[in-house]
């Protein structure tokens, strides 16, 4: 049984159309780049497998059940954190958060969800830095940080989205590299602009705008691209921008050669 199935899904927002028609099965350890531009609809689908916009056509089913109920068994880690970096939190506290219990106002943190916070540090090599202020922390530090409480909880598919915007070329490669480590138990969907470092280690492509075409390959193509970056002559076109460093076999196929 896929992890995740989405059905015909329709979704609009103020009588716009965000997506339409989408359909998608994710299998267990898939690694599945999310890609297409601005305003296509990538972060509205995360939104949707996660419960916190419902389709206005179609079925969305995660672990078997609806996004809302499965929502123990996904991880999730938003484009924007709004966290006061000047405030005194340490690493192990922001990871600790992912412990708690929305359903309830307040419950006491045990021995055991610090465990497992330790736990989830550890296996994203932050252990050593658990009692340093989040502030303190790189921007590839943090973005650990992050996905180590969205790991907490033992989920078994991670949802990111654009994880590595604060992130500089180095420690992307780095920050990917993680992730491939955790894909060997986890499934991951990565919303991602970083064509040319992502390429490297994800396992296929969904193509997001408005409708969605899933590639089952983990190669970024020219012509993927094109179909999914269309550009107004008011706008740089992102193939032309991205063209330039493309591997070899992307340009090949990118030039039609």
């Amino acid at each position: 049984m896929p992890i995740v199935e989405i059905n015909n899904v329709d979704f609009s927002y103020n009588g716009e159309t965000v997506l339409e028609n989408v359909t998608l099965d994710v299998r267990q350890r898939d690694f599945i780049a999310v890609i297409g531009p601005n305003g296509g609809g990538k972060t509205t689908l995360l939104k949707l497998m996660l419960g916190l916009l419902t389709p206005d056509k179609g079925v969305i089913r995660i672990l078997g059940q609806s996004p809302r109920k499965a929502s123990s068994g996904i991880g999730y880690v938003p484009q924007n954190i709004h966290l006061n970096l000047s405030f005194p939190i340490t690493a192990l506290d922001v990871v600790l958060m992912g412990t708690l219990d929305s359903k309830k106002r307040w419950t006491r943190q045990s021995a055991s969800d610090r465990r497992n916070a330790m736990a989830a540090l550890e296996r994203l090599g932050m252990a050593a830095l658990a009692q340093k202020k989040i502030g303190t922390l790189s921007g590839g530090q943090r973005q650990r940080v992050f996905i180590a409480r969205a790991l907490v909880t033992h989920p078994e598919l991670l949802l990111l989205d654009e994880p590595t915007a604060s992130i500089d070329t180095r420690g992307q490669s780095d920050f990917y590299r993680q992730l491939e480590e955790l894909n060997k138990d986890i499934t991951i969907l990565v919303v991602s602009h970083d064509l040319l470092v992502i390429s490297r280690y994800i396992k296929s492509v969904a193509c997001v705008n408005r409708q969605l075409h899933y590639h089952d390959q983990a190669e970024i193509t020219g012509d993927m691209l094109e179909t999914m970056y269309p550009c107004t002559p008011e706008e740089v076109c992102p193939v032309e921008l991205v063209a330039h460093g493309l591997p070899h076999r992307v340009l090949k196929e990118h030039n039609g050669m």
